[in-house]
This record gives C-alpha cells, structure tokens and sequence, in this order.
C-alpha cells in the first residue's frame, strides 16, 4: 500500500512539475513577447524621430539655399531695376524713342486691367510725348483686342519730375467722376 502511495505521490509531483513547466514556459513566452514589444516600440520611436531630425536637417538646408538664390536673385533684380532707372532717364531725351517706351508701357497696363476706360498719369513735361503715345497705344491695342478703349491723362495727379512712368489705373464704367488712383 505504501508502494502504491509513494507511486502516486510520484505522479502527482510529475504532473506538479510538468504543468510548472508549462506555467514557467507560457510565461516566459509572455514575457520575450512583451519585452520585444517594448523594444520594437522602442526602435520604432527612435526610427521616427531620426528620419524627423533628418528631414528638419534635409528641409533647412534646402532653406538656406532657397533663400541665398532668393538672395542672389534680388540682388540682381535691384541691379537690373538701377540700370533700367539710369537708362530710362536717357530714353527721355529722345522724344521718339521715349514715345516709344511710354507707348508700349501703357499697352501693357491696357492689355493688364483689360478696362473700356483708363486713366494715366505723367509728368506735366512729357504730356504732349504722352498723347501721342496714347494713340499709337489705342490704335495697336484695337489692332489686337478688337475692342476700342478711352484713355484719359491724369491731369490733377501729375508726376513730379523724378518718375517716368506708373501702371494705369482703371476708371470704373458706373463712375460719373474720375478718381485718380493713389500711389
């Protein structure tokens, strides 16, 4: 009878073990599986926030170098602009080369606003050049639109003699009066 007791004493502690066994694997199993979580989570945060600083990095380069060609490109619109200003005070001496000029400058404002009635300001000196140049301008602006528009000198806004030439300003259709634009 001991026999048989001390028989399943042993089973009973096989079968203890064994399902301590299982218990001890199933959680270790757990346990390398949560850990490997927490670890790829971890990598995965690292992963991020290194290509996160790596486009800050890529982006302010690419800034930088944006902003000295915006650089570079402003420098060189000023020079352009300074040279155009010098040379444009030159054009003025000769009558029909600055008709010329201020022609084609007031077709391109027209063509711009694209308005049946424009108003344009000059310098009290350069009227006369200015209402030849709006003919010729009338007449190339019909010539290509098709459509016949009224341009009318600023006379209460006249430039002061340090400008040459502004952009056109539109006389609105349901005005009764004409309003010079502000500059």
């Amino acid at each position: 009878m001991t026999a048989f007791i001390a028989q399943e004493a042993m089973e009973k502690a096989s079968e203890i073990e064994i399902k301590a066994d299982e218990e001890f694997a199933i959680e270790k199993s757990k346990l390398v599986r949560e850990e490997n979580q927490a670890i790829d989570a971890s990598y995965e945060k690292k992963f991020k926030a290194a290509s996160m600083s790596q486009q800050i990095t890529r982006s302010t380069v690419s800034n930088k170098t944006r902003l000295r060609v915006l650089a570079a490109r402003q420098e060189l619109l000023d020079d352009i602009f300074e040279t155009a200003a010098g040379r444009l005070g030159e054009v003025t001496k000769d009558e029909s080369k600055y008709q010329g000029v201020l022609a084609k400058l007031m077709l391109e404002g027209f063509y711009a606003l694209n308005e049946p009635k424009v108003m344009i300001r000059v310098r009290k000196a350069d009227e006369d050049i200015a209402q030849r140049a709006i003919e010729d301008a009338k007449k190339e602006y019909k010539e290509n639109m098709y459509k016949d528009i009224e341009v009318k000198i600023d006379e209460r806004g006249a430039l002061s003699e340090g400008w040459y030439a502004v952009p056109c300003c539109p006389i609105p259709v349901s005005s009764n009066k004409l309003k010079p634009c502000d500059l």
